[in-house]
């Protein structure tokens, strides 16, 4: 009896070795139980044997939003291989330690993001901030509670897999520890931060402000402070007292402090402090939201390690302050480095349809919407010259499946913060909520797409398919609905300007979306969107009218002296090279650098409102733009 014990256990054995070999038993352990907030849940030790080459849906990121995108899938029915190399779920919230919810509230003022994150949300305590582990955890039950998902960890894609045309995507190579295997998917979603298989499959796309003439910019990357030994009574007496201005405290969160832009001086050149998001773990350490790195490439490893380093020297700088400075932080001690930044923008691929900032503007609904945002419009600060800027609040806009859809490749979506976006839309269509609100309908998408036997295409634009896609949505709990929302300057003559406007950034209406259209415009800001909307139009443009674009700047008052009619048509001749002498304005009228609109409402010389100077730069800048695009 024994002897047949043992040969039973050697041939379990021999079975097991090319299993371990070939696909790997991916082992982990976890903790038995955490609570936060009085929510307990149990992670038991998770065993995955990866033997499987084909699946129906791969997602490639364990990000929040592919945990949300293969959770989708799965609960659809769809065989989801989940690839991810990290060693856990959870990404920027758990690897770059971003603990400090960014909510979009609806229309109701309701959490527009449901689903997925609602249940991921509630598994970490339903509050602003969250325990890391915790969230670890959180991620990993997501996953492991669905049967048709595969998940493989510590595991690199290296190449996509692609049709022998090059325009479909079919699967991924990807490395592990045990070697490189071959997974093959009838759907594929890319859900990784910065669309990296999108690129690796030749999806077109562009980087940080190309789309408005601004390749170049880079918003500032963050690396999260970790800090013991804080007093949060402390904190709260800061809060109250207004030292570093206006700011507010809950027991697990705090932020504001906005004072420390000026009051804290930077050890590190391109580096800054700006206000505080300060959020509490369970044993009481704290993560701090606050610093600022400039000039990292988001794509460079090389930079990114460059600005880790940076950041942690600055960290030395910062800490000392608050000893010094800050109530509540006399005693404390930095815990730990994340090993990851918070990495704002980096690529943005082109979609079927690429959601412009006007439509956050105008809140506007979409027939194929998929999930809702309303984050304000959150350029941050590019360098230690500025300081960033809301370019809108919106009350609530809709995020259309067709902005999930690249162009050029089939059997891919992109579900991250770099889907289909403007680069100013994405300033609010970014945040982790929103984004796996898009990539549970990218799961689900996936799911519907093989059972229709559609490409995501096709998908894209059958209606009927639609309304299916967006009733299975609801039934795994994600808010949506129909809605007509106002906006401001509806309707108004000059509402078109400001469209124009608008899209290239030129105009910012922050948390009130007020314009302050009623008052009088200043010869330097009508001189800078003047030159701001060439550079953003045509780099060529603007080359070619430099040296009259040179020419107004020193011709305009810097303070606020009001522009008038007249002034305002002698720095569109001095643009385009022609005389100001005589009357300029008739010269201006003569040459259609003025629309009728205009001619008839400035019939004498007076000085611009906002709203005459902004139909005034949107009109030259409508002739740019015939002329160089």
């Amino acid at each position: 009896m024994m002897k047949k014990k043992i040969v039973i256990v050697v041939c379990l054995l021999v079975l097991a070795i090319p299993l371990v070999i070939y696909g790997g038993w991916k082992v982990t352990e976890w903790r038995a139980m955490r609570a936060l907030g009085g929510v307990s849940f149990e992670v038991e030790e998770y065993v995955k044997n990866i033997t499987q080459q084909e699946y129906d849906v791969i997602v490639v990121g364990g990000d929040p939003e592919g945990v949300a995108a293969a959770v989708a899938a799965a609960r659809e029915g769809a065989k989801t291989l989940l690839l991810e190399p990290r060693d856990g779920l959870g990404g920027l919230m758990t690897y770059g330690a971003l603990n400090f919810i960014d909510y979009d509230f609806d229309m109701n003022d309701d959490i527009a993001n449901e689903g997925v994150f609602k249940e991921w949300h509630e598994l970490v305590g339903g509050q602003v901030v969250f325990d890391i582990e915790t969230a670890k955890d959180a991620f990993l039950k997501l996953v492991q509670d669905e049967e048709n998902i595969d998940l493989s960890l510590t595991t690199e894609v290296l190449e996509p897999i692609m049709s022998e045309d090059g325009t479909t995507i079919l699967g991924v190579v990807a490395e592990d520890e045990n070697g490189t295997h071959s997974y093959y998917g009838q759907r594929i979603i890319d859900a990784t931060q910065h669309a990296d298989l999108a690129a690796m499959a030749n999806v077109p796309y562009f980087i940080g402000g190309a789309d408005i003439g601004l390749e170049n910019r880079k918003m500032a990357v963050t690396l999260m402070v970790h800090l013991d030994n804080v007093n949060w009574d402390g904190i709260a007496y800061t809060a109250l007292t207004k030292k570093f201005g206006e700011a507010k405290f809950t027991q697990t969160a705090a932020w504001g402090f906005v004072d420390l832009h000026h009051a804290y001086t930077p050890v590190e050149e391109g580096t800054r402090l700006r206000g505080l998001n300060v959020a509490r773990q369970s044993d009481n350490s704290i993560y701090i939201n606050a610093l600022h790195i400039f000039d990292v490439d988001g794509l460079d490893p090389a930079s990114i390690e460059e600005g880790i380093e940076r950041g942690k020297r600055e960290i030395e700088g910062v800490v000392q302050f608050l000893r010094e400075e800050f109530p509540g932080f006399k005693r404390a001690e930095v815990a730990s480095y994340p090993t990851e930044l918070y990495i704002r923008e980096t690529r943005h691929i082109y979609a079927e349809y690429q959601l412009p900032i006007v439509d956050v503007w105008e809140q506007k609904d979409h027939w194929d919407s998929i999930g809702f945002g309303s984050y304000p419009v959150d350029i941050q600060a590019t360098s230690v010259h500025d300081y960033g800027y809301v370019l809108t609040h919106p009350t609530q806009y809709a995020i259309p499946f067709r902005s999930l859809v690249p162009l050029e490749i089939d059997g891919l979506l992109v579900a991250s913060k770099s889907s289909g976006y403007s680069s100013l839309a994405a300033g609010s269509a970014r945040i982790i909520p929103t984004g796996m609100s898009t990539a549970q309908a990218a799961g689900v998408a996936a799911a519907l797409s093989i059972r229709e036997d559609i490409s995501f295409r096709e998908l894209a634009a059958n209606r009927p398919l639609i309304n299916e896609l967006q009733e299975l949505l609801k039934e795994q709990g994600a808010l949506l609905y129909a809605y007509d929302l106002d906006f401001p300057y509806k309707g108004k003559w000059f509402y078109p300007a400001i469209k124009k406007l608008l899209t290239y950034g030129l105009v910012s209406g922050g948390h009130q979306n007020d314009l302050h259209v009623e008052n009088t415009m200043s010869e330097l800001e009508f001189v800078n969107l003047l030159t701001n909307g060439f550079q953003r139009i045509s780099p060529q443009a603007y080359e070619n009218h430099a040296s009259g674009l040179s020419d107004i700047h020193l011709m305009a008052q810097k303070d606020k002296t009001p522009l008038s009619r007249n002034q305002a048509s002698r720095f569109l001749l001095t643009v385009f090279g022609e005389s100001r002498e005589g009357d300029a304005w008739a010269k201006v009228v003569d040459q259609d650098l003025v629309d009728e609109e205009i001619v008839n409402r400035l019939v004498e010389e007076k000085n611009l409102l906002r709203s005459e100077g902004y139909v005034v730069v949107a009109h030259i800048l409508q002739k740019i733009e015939q002329l160089y695009q």
